[in-house]
């Protein structure tokens, strides 16, 4: 899942959600504005999706508290805090509920096949 996702082809949400897709994973996006990123619809509501694996964060540190009971209740094997979105408080919660943690550049993942 991209959390922040945008239609703006220049957003790193946008073109996260386009290497992922290319790469053949399933993808769910989730943005304040609704659009459209290679099929993938971007969704404006916090939808209950079951089976999320990765939550890729693109939502800076102050507008993700509104997203915490949504990301825990969602249950990720992991959550990977691109560059300006770490945030302690969050890292806390989600260490209290076992969901592993990464610091990174997804899209530098996905080139490097770190992902």
């Amino acid at each position: 899942m991209v959390l922040g996702a945008s239609s703006n082809p220049e957003r790193f949400s946008y073109m996260a959600v386009k290497r992922l897709v290319n790469k053949g994973y399933e993808v769910e996006a989730i943005g304040i504005r609704r659009g459209n990123i290679e099929g993938v619809e971007i969704q404006t509501n916090k939808i209950p999706i079951q089976g999320i694996h990765t939550i890729l964060m693109y939502i800076g540190p102050k507008k993700q508290p509104e997203y915490y009971s949504y990301i825990i209740h969602l249950n990720p094997k992991r959550v990977i805090f691109n560059p300006g979105t770490e945030n302690h408080e969050l890292v806390n919660l989600l260490s209290a509920c076992k969901i592993e943690i990464c610091f990174d550049c997804a899209l530098i993942m996905l080139t490097n096949d770190t992902f």
